[in-house]
This record gives C-alpha cells, structure tokens and sequence, in this order.
C-alpha cells in the first residue's frame, strides 16, 4: 500500500460527526463504529457534548455496535463520558498503534473491513484504519478547533502534507 492509501479516508464527510450518513455506512456492510472523541464528538476544551451529538450517537448504537477508542490519556474524564453517552471507552489508545483497536475489533467480535473508524484526524485515525483494513471516515471537529498546539497547529502541517495527495 502506498502512503497516500494510507492516508486517503474511505469517506470524508463534508460536516461533522452529526453530518455522517449512517444508512450509506449500513450500505457498505459496516457493522460496528468505533469513534474518536476529542474533536470529533467534542470541542477540544469543552465539556459538555452538544444535544446533536447525543442524539446521533443514540441513532448510531440502534444500528452498530459502537466504541469510543481515544489518545486523550484522561481516563476518568472520558470514562465519564462514555457514561453519558452509554459507550464503552478506552483511553491512550496511541493511534496509529493498532493495539487498542485490535482489542476493540475482538470485543465487537468483527472483522476489521466490517468496522468504521471515525475521527478527525489523518494522522491517526485514518491511518491506524487503513493500516488494518477498516472503512475510515474523516469529519471536520465540531465547532471551531482553533487551539494551537492539539487542533490548529497540527491540522495545518496535515493539510498542507495532504494537499499534493488530492
């Protein structure tokens, strides 16, 4: 597989998480979603998660099995937050490394081509998929990611590696 494979999601969505179209990923045999939470479910820095979110992550588990898999090493803060979404979570995931998934794609009990991988990121979300034959999505964070160092800094290096890919 060549580099830009590794980092060309399946799908990229327009929107945000709430934008996905979850019949088209039913369409394609996706059966479990396994989802990045910082910038994807949630504003880096916020605390709460918006309605929106809730709602589609309730829609989301009506047709998938579904895991939260994050770097954020916060693991009381997200295990909190697994609550309130009813997920089960697991933190310092260190994607791209295909432990963590590996170990949810044994939970779900799904092959990897069967799970979809959403997140907003093409440096670990979307990579630690390619790298294991999973459906990979990339949404754009809710809000606006304007922290420098988490969101903006690094969402800019990655655009402008990417751009030559397109």
């Amino acid at each position: 597989m060549k580099y830009q494979q590794f980092l060309t999601p399946t799908i990229s969505c327009q929107g945000s998480v709430v934008d996905l179209d979850l019949e088209a990923l039913t369409k394609r045999g996706v059966k479990g979603l396994i989802l990045d939470f910082d910038d994807t479910l949630l504003p880096l820095g916020a605390l709460i998660v918006d309605p929106a979110v809730v709602q589609w992550v309730e829609q989301s588990k009506g047709l998938f099995k579904v895991w939260i898999v994050s770097n954020n090493p916060n693991r009381k803060f997200l295990e909190a937050m697994g609550q309130v979404l009813g997920l089960q979570t697991i933190t310092s995931a260190n994607k791209p490394s295909r432990r963590a998934l590996l170990r949810v794609l044994t939970e779900m009990d799904l092959p990897p081509q069967q799970v979809a991988i959403i997140g907003d990121r093409l440096f670990t979300d979307v990579l630690v998929g390619n790298r294991l034959g999973m459906v990979t999505v990339l949404v754009k964070p809710p809000g606006n990611s304007t922290v420098f160092w988490q969101g903006g800094f690094l969402r800019r290096i990655e655009r402008f590696l990417v751009r030559p890919l397109s």
